[in-house]
């Protein structure tokens, strides 16, 4: 009894992996870019108005970073 594998070859495409890389930076670029605009906007608040939404300001890093990734 024999037994056939065809495996077929999808290639290398740097050129695409390249592109895909190029992508994911600027995705994170910009992912990075929300954050610090986001931990700015609620650094700028006063400690009174922080406390009137709830928020301390120690939680300003953990707001953001759930606010941008998701996590």
């Amino acid at each position: 009894m024999a037994h056939v594998i065809n495996t077929a070859s999808t290639g290398f495409h740097f050129i695409a992996r390249i592109r895909g890389l190029v992508e994911d930076t600027k995705q994170a670029w910009a992912l990075n870019a929300e954050y610090k605009r986001t931990y700015a906007e609620l650094d700028t608040l006063e400690n009174r108005e922080l406390a009137d939404i709830g928020v301390r300001r120690c939680d300003i890093a953990e707001i953001s970073r759930i606010h941008v990734y998701g996590k």
